[in-house]
Formats: structure tokens, sequence, C-alpha cells
């Protein structure tokens, strides 16, 4: 080798290198992450993505401006750096910054289409709560966003990412041991329906209450609400379809393969129930597959058919019968020869030890919403879609949406999953979109 050669191929191998470690650093690069939301669920969301990805949190939004100031401390102790997030009351001044690489909404459901589409807008991949939307044209608009902007959605439908229920779909419904599958009921006994009727009260000092109702209708500030009790209140949520449904039926949607039901009926009401909250007690719903019937059943009275089973569902085959819920499995074969199959939820509490004495943590699902961040985590360096996709979100949240709309309107809904439409149903269609409170503007799939 001559000089010129030497110093050729040395330059090229330093080059090489340096690209190289070019390319881990940017690998390496901490990914920039801001949560709207620090509430419950906010801070559920946010640590289990610090557990595990070395990300570091900057930027923190809440209109209460006292669990917004816990939720900061909390992270400063919780992230490698130990440095103190800025804090917002406003998102859109949170996201005016423009140096955001996630946004996480863990917002009440009535804000979740604004605060997604603007953290889209900004640049960010979102993680977002289910259900993704309070009415069916705020998850087209959020559709529409993610894909116009480009940008990773994963919806909090974490029963897609939870380890026995994969093991169930993989080695259960992929490998055929149920058989045809012709019914599905999904359901929730819980008693989460409070029958107190507390007096309106003024709002509390470190609550910027006009920002909380933000879209929704303005109404008297009651102690119920606040926090957590929005989910009993229609004008905030979807009642306890919307919230318990969602999740047990996009589970059977992702176990089966499933995108729309043809038609979709229900019926029910507060039935047993006293008190302020405005959400049915009971609910009954159809979503027709034509040759598979998936039916749910909620009460919040009562005792349970089956106490193991509270909240889940069973998938009934010609085969065999799968229970499923976020505890365990159990897989009955008709055939009294072939062994039944029962699964545990996997607890990862030495693994990760935070757990054992985070607040309010639900110990049984911190698991699934680690590997849905995971999953999260894997399309935002890929640019594919993860699991629970927005697309995903969209259909099972507007499913149960039309499930409310047919209770509202006493009758079967025909849905056109092409057109976003209702069938022959003028007064169903007027109410795919509700009316915000100004000075807000309802988005829809054009003007995002």
């Amino acid at each position: 080798m001559n000089r010129r050669q030497f110093v050729y191929t040395t330059a090229a191998g330093l080059a090489s290198l340096a690209g190289a470690r070019a390319q881990q650093a940017a690998d390496q690069k901490k990914l920039r992450v801001g949560l709207i939301g620090c509430g419950w669920y906010g801070k559920v969301d946010l640590f289990r993505l610090i557990q595990v990805s070395p990300v570091e949190v900057v930027s923190l939004c809440d209109v209460d401006s006292q669990m917004l100031a816990e939720a900061a401390d909390l992270t400063s102790q919780r992230q490698a750096s130990h440095q103190r997030p800025r804090t917002y009351g406003d998102y859109r001044k949170m996201l005016a910054e423009k140096d955001l690489d996630i946004v996480l909404v863990d917002t009440p459901d009535h804000w979740h289409a604004l605060a997604m589409i603007a953290a889209v807008k900004a640049g960010a991949d979102v993680w977002c709560q289910k259900p993704i939307s309070r009415d069916v044209i705020e998850g087209q608009a959020m559709l529409a966003a993610a894909r116009k902007h480009n940008r990773v959605v994963q919806i909090g439908l974490q029963r897609r990412s939870t380890p026995h229920l994969v093991e169930a779909r993989e080695n259960i419904v992929q490998a055929g041991k149920l058989g045809k599958v012709g019914l599905v009921e999904v359901y929730c006994y819980y008693h989460v329906r409070t029958n107190s009727n507390p007096p309106d009260t003024a709002p509390p000092p470190n609550l910027d209450y006009d920002m909380w109702t933000g879209p929704a209708p303005m109404r008297p500030y009651n102690p119920l609400v606040h926090p957590r009790g929005w989910r009993e209140f229609m004008e905030y949520g979807n009642g306890i379809i919307g919230d318990m449904c969602v999740h047990m039926f996009d589970m059977t949607r992702w176990m089966l393969d499933l995108g729309w039901p043809r038609r979709i009926s229900s019926s029910g009401g507060i039935l047993m129930a006293h008190g302020k909250p405005d959400i049915p007690d009971t609910q009954l719903a159809t979503f027709d597959y034509d040759d598979l019937k998936i039916v749910w059943q909620h009460r919040t009275w009562g005792n349970p058919p089956d106490p193991k089973y509270l909240w889940g569902a069973t998938l009934y085959g010609d085969k065999g019968t799968l229970k499923a819920s976020v505890y365990s499995y159990d897989f009955e074969p008709v055939d009294k020869n072939v062994p039944p199959i029962h699964r545990d939820v996997t607890y990862e509490l030495e693994q990760y030890p935070e757990d054992k004495t985070e607040k309010d943590l639900e110990k049984f699902c911190a698991p699934a919403i680690r590997h849905h961040m995971q999953d999260f985590l894997a399309a935002i360096a890929s640019r594919g879609k993860p699991v629970a996709d927005i697309e995903q979100g969209y259909i099972s949240t507007a499913s149960c949406i039309l499930a409310n709309l047919s209770l509202k309107t006493g009758r079967t809904l025909a849905w056109d999953p092409q057109q976003g439409r209702v069938i022959d149903d003028p007064e169903a269609n007027r109410l795919l979109a509700r009316t915000y409170r100004s000075p807000w503007t309802h988005p829809t799939p054009e003007n995002v």
C-alpha cells in the first residue's frame, strides 16, 4: 500500500467510524416527552414510559395547579436526570415550544380530540388514552390528523399488549382451539357508579374550571366530577360502555381480527341507581358481525354471574370456550379428553420495584402498559403502525359511541365505514358530532 492509498483508506475508516458513532449517538438520543393531564392515569402512563426508556420528561400540563405541582415533583424523582419538568396550565402554550418528540394525552375524554390533534400538528408522536373521543366525528378528525401529519399514535387499549392475553390470542384463538366462534359476551359488573348527590359548589381555587370544561357544556361545579368522577357524566365521557366496554370489545376484535360491526343496537338506562350521575347503570349492546355476535352487558348493581370474571370477555366456539380478563384466562375445551388451560396475569414487581409502592397503581395493569409503551417506541423508531394504532382506536371507540346513540334513538343503527355515516338515519347522523362550547371549534377530517 502506497502513502496515498494509506491516507485514503485511513480517512475512509475514520469517516466510517465517525458515522457509526454519530448514528449510535442519534440512537441513544433521549426522546423529549410532554404530558397533558397529570391526574391518576397520566402519571401511571408516564411512569411506565420512564421505566422502559431513557426519555427526558421536559413538560407537564394540567389545569389543576395542585395536581400539576405534585406530578412535577414525582417526575423529578422518577426520571434519571432528576430534572423538574416545565409546567403549564394551557396545553397550547406547552405545544408552542415545538420541542417534544412524544406527547401523552391523558385528559378527561372530552379533551382528547383537541389535545391530540394539536400535538400531531406540533410534530409529536402521541400516546392517547381510550376512548379516543367523545363523539364519532372527533375520532374521524383524529385519524385524519395522524395520517396527514405522518405521526405515530398509540391508543391506551393495552389489552393488545397484556402478556397473558397475547398468549391466549396466539395459543388458543389463532391456534384454532376454539373452532368457529359464534358468540362473544363482553361485560363489566363493577359497582363503578356512585349514588351520592352532593350539592354544587364553587370550584376549588387550584382548578381552572373554565379550561377544564373546555368544549363541553358548562355546568355548575360539583365535587363528584373532579378528580376522576367525570366518567359518571355524559358531558365528559361515554358512560361505562365507553370506559370499560371499549377495552374488551377492542380485545375481542384484536383476538378475532375483526373490523367494523355491520349493525349496532343497545338498550338500558338508569334502572336501579339514583344520585347525580347521569350514565346508565344497566346497558346491553349487540355488535352484529352477521354470523358472529358480540354482546355487551354492564350492571353497577347486584351480583356477577362469575365472581372470578367481573370484567372480561367470554368467547364461545364450537370446540371450546375462552374466558379472558385482566387477571387471567381460562380455556375449557368441548372435548373432555383435552385438558383445560389456565393462566394468571404476569406481575413484574421484582423487575420494577417502584410498582410495589406507587400510589393508586393497578399493579396487574403495569406490565401491560410497559409492553404497550415498548410497542409504541418500536413504531416510532420504524415509523410503522403500533398495535393499537389510531385507526383501531377509532373503530372500537366509535362502535361504543354508536351503541349509546342506538340507546338514545331507540333503534338499531347500520354503519357504513367507507362513508363514516349511519345508513339512512339523518337523526343519528346529526348526533355523530356534539355541539362545542364557544370559543372552541369542533374538529373535522377536513380542517385538521
